[in-house]
């Protein structure tokens, strides 16, 4: 009989300078639906559970406006970014909640260090963060560009170590997820983009570009991933051609984190005790 699949089965194997695990992309099926409902509908009803738990897991945070969760996407064009966070969080009070998209740098932010713009997006006290692409763009799109060499790039890879570092000892929790989707599934999505007039201008011709460097990209994520999966920041791959599997991986990930963070409301105020309104 075999074992009921587990979150964990879906997390990179952390980083460690002293012993390199060997980790293939390639090994995990993006057409998997191993926490599947078994149908779209079941899926969305499940999908509307968490979204109320994750309700009640966000509301608390923000009232206690002590702890700070970032949630990480990441993946290919068309893996679902936008769709995650519309999906995962539709029944979640946006109080307390924000969404940072990362695109090209500005000229401002392109003359500092690369992580300088991302310090000033993290969560403050109380917030629950989620970042759309990320500063994992500065490992990925340079090192296929041919921008940065190996040397700095493994530089990079250690300067986000300590960057995640220093936000988790701050009071950050932290989960990535890495959207994993097939070239088969992308090349379908994007030609929807094309055929769907309502879809024209999530297209960008860019995106044709990319998919032409499809190998390089899957090398270079696996080799991020590999290199930045720790215990205080792990990587999770989420199988994505299925939309709403990978909506409901992605809130039980987050669900079991704000779980295990044991969030609670504030103790009243001294001053409420026996108060009366006239």
């Amino acid at each position: 009989m075999s074992k009921p699949p587990s979150l964990d089965d879906y997390r990179v194997p952390y980083f460690s300078e002293k012993k390199a695990e060997k980790f293939s992309l390639d090994a995990l099926d993006p057409a998997a639906k191993p926490f599947s409902a078994g149908t779209k509908d079941g899926d969305r009803d499940r999908l509307s559970e968490i979204g109320n738990k994750l309700d009640v897991q966000q509301e608390r945070l923000h009232a206690q406006r002590h702890q700070r969760v970032l949630l990480v996407l990441q993946g290919m064009d068309t893996s679902g970014k936008d769709g995650t966070i519309r999906g995962v969080f539709h029944e979640v009070d946006p109080l307390g909640l924000r969404i940072v998209p990362f695109r090209a740098p500005t000229p401002a932010e392109a003359a500092r260090d690369f992580l300088w713009r991302v310090h000033l997006q993290v969560p403050g006290a109380g917030e629950l963060t989620i970042f759309n692409r990320s500063h994992y763009e500065d490992v990925l799109v340079p090192r296929v560009m041919g921008h940065i060499d190996p040397a700095e790039c493994e530089r990079r890879y250690r300067q986000i170590r300590d960057f995640e570092r220093l936000l988790a000892e701050s009071g950050t929790s932290i989960i990535k997820c890495m959207l994993h989707i097939s070239k088969d599934e992308q090349r379908s999505r994007i030609q929807a983009r094309i055929d769907d007039p309502s879809k024209h201008w999530k297209f960008d011709v860019s995106d044709l570009e990319a998919r032409k460097l499809w190998d390089a990209y899957q090398a270079a994520y696996r080799d991020a991933l590999a290199a930045t999966s720790t215990e205080y920041a792990p990587w999770y791959v989420i199988p994505a051609n299925s939309k709403s599997h990978r909506n409901v991986m992605v809130g039980e990930l987050l669900l079991r984190l704000m779980e295990s963070l044991k969030l609670e409301y504030p103790p009243a105020k001294a001053e409420l005790k026996g108060l009366k309104i006239e």
